[in-house]
Order: structure tokens, then C-alpha cells, then sequence
């Protein structure tokens, strides 16, 4: 990876949130601490793993900073 290539990745802003609904097709809607509610998917680790989440769950997820309505589910914190 040359220095042009690390200049314009993106950065991802790391949000915590609550799951409020599990949907169709491992997305859920998930509301942050600001009661922002945003739609997760889980992130390919975690479906390897097979890590199961429900309504209630508190979760770590990242962010882009160009959709804030989208979200990456990347750890699950109980």
C-alpha cells in the first residue's frame, strides 16, 4: 500500500448501540445512545463465528462518515 492509498482511505467513526429489532437477512435496527436509530448488518468475522444476536444486545459498530443511517455490527458487548 503506497502513502496515497493510506491518505484517502476512509475513516470509520466506532458508535455503540442497543439492537431494538432483528430483521430478515442479518440486518437489525439498532438505536444509539443519541436515539438515532440506524440499520446494522453484522460484519463477515462475526458471521463466521457464527455469533448470534437478539432484541436488547448491546453492540460496537462502525460507521461511515458519508451514510450515517448504515452501520457495520463488529463486536457483540452483551
Amino acid at each position: 500500500m503506497s502513502r496515497n492509498e493510506e491518505y484517502y482511505m476512509e475513516e470509520h467513526i466506532e458508535v455503540e448501540g442497543r439492537v431494538v429489532t432483528v430483521l430478515a437477512g442479518t440486518m437489525f435496527r439498532v438505536a444509539l445512545d443519541n436515539k438515532h436509530q440506524v440499520l446494522a448488518t453484522i460484519s463477515g468475522k462475526m458471521r463466521k463465528r457464527f455469533v448470534r444476536l437478539t432484541a436488547g444486545d448491546r453492540v460496537k459498530m462502525e460507521m461511515s462518515p458519508y451514510d450515517l443511517n448504515k452501520a457495520r455490527i463488529v463486536w457483540r458487548l452483551g
